[in-house]
């Protein structure tokens, strides 16, 4: 019964607060969910675990036991509330079909959805979690609720609220289809009229994460472009990447580090029809193996400024 790291399944640290397990869960719970990787084995192990990672450090009670008596991988008899965790949130999955170490840790060995009444977070149908749960958990945690309207959230990437991307959700069992469109912002609402419970509407707040090579202030885009130190200094060309796709942008002679310089055109779709502008921040790079030839002619330039 080997041991389960499930702070490193999810790829946070130990003090992680409830936020950063939370959305490193959706995160990866997004990327590897069986609707996006059908056929794919090794995507639906990793679903599980990363579930089973985010059922026990996801409740205080269970992260607690875990964090104490995890390493001997059982928890003592009688102790708190190990193997009775009635109405627990195992985030939508059959805690039955957990590892061994689980069962193990718990003293849940061989049961098979026993005592866990509200086990798949609202959602009736059991065993498998739906994509609701990485909304937010449209439909509430109360069991079945027919009420007019659900709300939740959903989460893209920079790129896909750009260009817009298709997204299929489920609600109450049910499977959604929606689009969500080129050049959307975070904190836009989405309205799926009619198809919530009781003929009531979805209403979806869309939640964009952070790109690594892209900022967006307002309808600009920033970005930071490696400039090679002879280019900055003599003038030349460099590529810079956009959200649609890859661009030439001419240096000037003796550019320095830091400083931005505009495309016009190259920013966030607006209302109008226009877009804003991309800033591409010059990062002045140097070789790092050096021949012996470059190794003399930056000795002869350093020479000539003393």
């Amino acid at each position: 019964m080997a041991y389960q790291d499930y702070y490193n399944v999810l790829g946070v640290t130990r003090g992680a607060s409830d936020a950063d397990i939370k959305s490193a869960y959706r995160k990866l719970a997004k990327a590897y969910h069986p609707d996006k990787n059908q056929g794919d084995e090794k995507a639906a192990d990793k679903f599980k675990e990363i579930g089973e990672a985010y059922a026990v450090l996801s409740d205080p009670e269970k992260r607690k036991l875990y964090d104490q008596f995890g390493h001997t991988g059982q928890v003592p008899p009688g102790y708190g509330d190990a193997g009775n965790f009635q109405g627990g949130d195992f985030a939508g999955f059959d805690p039955s079909q957990f590892s061994d170490f689980f069962q193990g840790l718990f003293g849940m060995g061989g049961r098979r959805g026993g005592g866990f009444q509200g086990g798949t977070g609202g959602f009736p149908g059991g065993g498998q979690v739906n994509l609701d749960d990485l909304l937010g958990g449209i439909g509430g945690t109360q069991g079945r609720r027919f009420v007019q309207n659900v709300e939740g959230e959903l989460q893209v990437t920079l790129q896909e609220a750009f260009t817009g991307s298709d997204e299929v959700i489920n609600v109450d069992g049910k499977r959604l289809a929606l689009r969500v469109p080129a050049g959307t912002r975070d904190g836009s609402r989405l309205r799926l009229a009619g198809q919530a419970p009781g003929g009531g509407d979805v209403l979806l707040t869309i939640r964009v994460l952070e790109d690594a090579r892209f900022d967006l202030e307002g309808d600009d885009l920033i970005t930071t472009v490696d400039v090679p130190a002879p280019v900055a200094a003599l003038g030349g060309s460099v590529t810079v990447p956009t959200l649609g796709g890859n661009v030439t942008l001419t240096v000037p002679p003796g550019s320095t580090g830091g400083r931005r310089m505009r495309l016009r055109g190259q920013g966030w779709p607006r209302r109008d029809g226009t877009r804003g502008d991309l800033y591409a921040r010059l990062n002045l790079t140097v070789p790092r193996d050096l021949t012996d030839e470059e190794r003399e002619l930056y000795r002869k330039l350093r020479d000539l400024r003393p």
